[in-house]
C-alpha cells in the first residue's frame, strides 16, 4: 500500500508529529482540524464562521491529496460547548448537505480555549 503525507500549516504538526492529512491507499483521513488560520490570526469568535474556516483547510488538504468534499465518506465534529450546535452544523450542512457522509458530533474539550469547533473526515480517492 501507499502511503502520502500532506502537511499543512498548523504549528503543532511538527510538535505533536503528525500531518494534515494522510493518503493510504485508495482513503484520504485529514486530521482533527481547528480553525487555526494560515497568517497566525486568532481564530473568528463565531461557530459558523469557524467551522467555515475548517472546513477550507479540510478542503485544500483534500484537493491536495487527489479528492474532493463529494467524496467524503465520514466525518467527525468536536465541539466545546453543545451551544455551538446549531451553526457549527449550518456549515457542515453547507458543504455536505448533498454528500451525507456518516457523522458524529461530540462535546470535547478542545486543546485551545478560542476554538469552539475541531473537525476530521475521512474520504476515498475517485
Amino acid at each position: 500500500m501507499q502511503r502520502r503525507v500532506i502537511s499543512g500549516h498548523s504549528p503543532y504538526e511538527p510538535v505533536v508529529g503528525y500531518a494534515r492529512a494522510v493518503v493510504a491507499g485508495d482513503r484520504v483521513h485529514v486530521a482533527g482540524t481547528a480553525p487555526i488560520a494560515a497568517d497566525g490570526s486568532p481564530p473568528p469568535s463565531d461557530p459558523y464562521e469557524q467551522a467555515a474556516l475548517c472546513l477550507r483547510i479540510v478542503g485544500d488538504a483534500l484537493e491536495r491529496a487527489g479528492t474532493t468534499f463529494g467524496h467524503v465518506v465520514r466525518t467527525r465534529v468536536y465541539l466545546a460547548d453543545a451551544a455551538h450546535w446549531e451553526g457549527v452544523a449550518r456549515a457542515h450542512g453547507e458543504v455536505f448537505g448533498d454528500v451525507r457522509p456518516a457523522n458524529t458530533t461530540v462535546v470535547a474539550q478542545l486543546l485551545d480555549p478560542a476554538w469552539k469547533v475541531e473537525i476530521e473526515v475521512e474520504a476515498v480517492l475517485p
